[in-house]
C-alpha cells in the first residue's frame, strides 16, 4: 500500500508541484535584492533541513522541486541503512545562503500530498562535518523479502545463537503454559534438543 501511495505522489510530483504564479513572483522579487556576501563577491552556500517528507517525494523529486528557487548543490535524503527506505526528512543545500533562507520561508508549512512540509535554515556552526556523505547517491529499492532472507542466512556466532535459543525457548515455554491454560493435553519435542548443539542449524533461502 505504502509503495502505491510512494509511486502515485511520486507521478504526481513530476507533473504538477510548482509554486504559484503570485508566489513565483514575490519570490524572483526578493532574489532580484540579494548580493554577494563574502570578500571576495561570492555567494555563500546555505543548508536548509526540510521534514515531513511524504512518500514518493525523493532525492529527483526534492531536487527538480527546489531548483526552482534557485541552484541546488546537493540533497541528501535521509534513509534506513538495511531499506534504504525514505526516514521523511532530507537536507538541500543551496548555492546562496539568502535563497535558501527564501526558501525555507516559503515551504514552512507547506501542505504536499497531505503532510505538513517543516523546512528551516540550519546555521553554519549547526552542520555535521558528515552531513553530505552520501548524498546525490542512488539508492536501489530492497525488498522486505531480501531483508528476510539476509537476516535468515545471516551466519550467526556463539553469542548470538545462545541469544537466539533464549528467545525461542521462552517462546516455547509460553506456548505450552497456554495449551496448559486451556486444558490441551499436548506434547510435542520443541526445540530443546537442537538448542543444545553448539551451533545453530537453520534452512538456507534462495531470493531466487
Amino acid at each position: 500500500m505504502a509503495d502505491k501511495t510512494a509511486e502515485k505522489n511520486k507521478k504526481s510530483s513530476e507533473e504538477t508541484l510548482a509554486l504559484s504564479s503570485e508566489k513565483q513572483k514575490e519570490f524572483e522579487e526578493k532574489v532580484k535584492k540579494i548580493k554577494p556576501k563574502d570578500s571576495d563577491g561570492e555567494l555563500v552556500p546555505g543548508v536548509v533541513y526540510l521534514g515531513h517528507i511524504p512518500h514518493g517525494f525523493y532525492e529527483n523529486e526534492i531536487r527538480n522541486f527546489f531548483e526552482q528557487f534557485g541552484t541546488v548543490n546537493r540533497v541528501r535524503l535521509s534513509r534506513s541503512k538495511k531499506s534504504a527506505r525514505s526516514k521523511g526528512y532530507a537536507f538541500i543545500e543551496f548555492d546562496c545562503d539568502e535563497v535558501a533562507k527564501i526558501a525555507a520561508e516559503t515551504m514552512d508549512n507547506y501542505m504536499m500530498f497531505g503532510r505538513l512540509l517543516k523546512c528551516k535554515v540550519i546555521s553554519p556552526d549547526k552542520i555535521h562535518p558528515r552531513l553530505w556523505e552520501g548524498s546525490n547517491r542512488k539508492f536501489r529499492h530492497v525488498s522486505r523479502n531480501e531483508i528476510a532472507i539476509k537476516k535468515q542466512n545471516k551466519e550467526r556466532n556463539q553469542k548470538e545463537h545462545a541469544a537466539n535459543v533464549k528467545n525461542i525457548l521462552k517462546k516455547e515455554s509460553r506456548k505450552r503454559k497456554k495449551l496448559e491454560k486451556l486444558g490441551i493435553a499436548y506434547d510435542f519435542p520443541g526445540y530443546k534438543e537442537e538448542a543444545e548443539e553448539s551451533q545453530p542449524k537453520h534452512k538456507r533461502f534462495s531470493d531466487e
